[in-house]
């Protein structure tokens, strides 16, 4: 079992920016993308950004021109950094992460953080 471990959310003022990171544990099957997902109250999850272990990206298209996710392959860390925030961001932000079906967009991810708190005030 892969375990991931959040950090960097909190509270920003609209137009403001946060840097969220997660760090997987080591895993006998390699982890083939990582990404982000977001759950605002009252809605859907929905997959922010993902990224393979070959650096290709997806974004939603809210979020295209404001958010950059990154990774650290050597230590199966992926960042995601948020500019430009804005009060509809609001909502509880899950690393995720999964092999290949998840990075070819075919499936979703096998393992899941445990979420991170981001609130923009207006």
């Amino acid at each position: 079992q892969v375990r991931l471990v959040e950090s960097g959310g909190g509270l920003v003022q609209a137009g403001g920016s946060l840097r969220l990171s997660c760090a997987a544990s080591k895993t006998i099957i390699p982890i083939n993308a990582m990404g982000w997902y977001r759950q605002a109250p009252g809605r859907q999850r929905e997959l922010v950004a993902r990224i393979t272990s070959g650096t290709a990206t997806y974004y939603t298209d809210s979020v295209k021109g404001r958010f950059t996710i990154s990774r650290d392959n050597g230590k199966d860390t992926v960042y995601l950094q948020m500019n430009s925030l804005k009060p509809e961001d609001t909502a509880i932000y899950y690393c995720a992460a999964g092999h290949i079906d998840f990075a070819a967009g075919r499936g979703g991810p096998t393992y899941w953080g445990q979420g991170t708190q981001v609130t923009i005030s207006s």
